[in-house]
């Protein structure tokens, strides 16, 4: 089984996103079969669980938070502060005052006096890095928090960050069609000794061969605004998409084992945490730590699916401006 470092905690190198348990794809499961697949994600062997203030406004920190409560000692639990709902609107604020008061209720409604790995979720570019890093070292002090991570932040930032405190962590959008990590920030973390953690390691379903055109999703699924679902973008990623499904086969597994099975191999210090609502896809994906791809696969990999042949940028331009992740010119 594949295992990895966040600071000295060693996990599989799987986690479990929490998110669309309770936010951004549509209709959530009801909470009991949410809960269900949380705690069947425990039993499969998931340790590290990642959830946010965000994420239903507060509604997934007290979904994981009561559906792990049994399981405490013996999970890895991941939040994130700095992007919360506010009058229900979603608000960056990454000003210290702001994160103070953010983790006490995170840690309540997580139940629990400490997090493991607490993230600044994005980074407010109205506040300097330094005082809100500043302010998570302060929750590391008091006992409120382990680690400290970044999501969506450039190596430079990361830098900046790290001189402040240990950065245990950075959390990014990372797969076969997102390879932004690879310009810098995936070996500064590296060479900083923080671990990688990918999320939407399955391209957001579409890597899964999930039916995922924006005029075909539900209202409320993120998806419909982003451009590399959308007309014309999304049938140009199609071509490529049928010779990957191809490769799977000839894998002799399904297209999200063949996606995650190659993340896997980016480093040593990289880490996946798919999120799914189903039972059986989470039961596959897990399957993956048991699973190793052949040099000569992982060089077709790499030859089927290049940044340039990716349509379409990843996020609208107003979400695209709020993210500090270098891009590929």
């Amino acid at each position: 089984m594949y295992r990895r470092f966040i600071g000295n905690v060693e996990v599989p190198a799987l986690g479990l996103g929490c998110m669309n348990l309770s936010h951004a794809y549509g209709t959530p499961p009801d909470p009991e079969a949410a809960t269900a697949l949380l705690q069947h994600a425990f039993d499969l062997g998931v340790r590290h669980f990642d959830t946010a203030a965000l994420y239903g406004f507060g509604a997934n920190e007290t979904l994981v938070g009561k559906a792990l409560k049994p399981y405490r000692q013996q999970i890895h639990l991941a939040s994130k502060c700095g992007m919360t709902g506010v009058g229900g609107k979603r608000v960056i604020d990454g000003r210290p005052e702001t994160l103070m008061r953010t983790i006490d209720e995170a840690l309540e409604r997580l139940q629990t006096d400490h997090i493991d790995l607490y993230y600044l979720h994005r980074w407010d570019k109205s506040v300097p890095i330094e005082e809100s890093v500043g302010a998570l070292s302060r929750m590391c002090e008091a006992g409120k928090i382990g680690a400290i991570g970044l999501s969506e932040v450039s190596a430079s930032t990361l830098r900046r960050a790290h001189a402040v405190h240990p950065i245990a962590a950075v959390q990014t959008e990372y797969s076969l069609w997102t390879r932004n990590a690879e310009i810098a920030v995936l070996d500064t973390c590296r060479e900083l000794g923080a671990a990688f953690i990918a999320f939407s390691p399955l391209g957001r379903g579409f890597l899964a061969g999930a039916s995922c055109k924006s005029d075909e999703l539900l209202a409320g699924d993120i998806r419909r605004n982003m451009p590399r679902f959308q007309d014309p973008n999304f049938y140009e990623n199609c071509v490529w998409l049928e010779q990957f499904a191809a490769l799977a086969q000839e894998e002799r597994c399904s297209m999200a084992q063949l996606a995650l099975a190659w993340l896997l191999t980016r480093g040593d210090h990289v880490l996946a945490i798919p999120g799914t609502t189903s039972v059986a896809h989470l039961e596959v994906n897990m399957q993956v730590l048991d699973r190793e791809l052949t040099e000569d696969t992982l060089l077709e990999l790499d030859a089927l699916i290049k940044p340039p042949m990716i349509k379409g940028a990843r996020y609208p331009v107003a979400t695209q401006l709020e993210i500090d992740t270098e891009e590929f010119v």
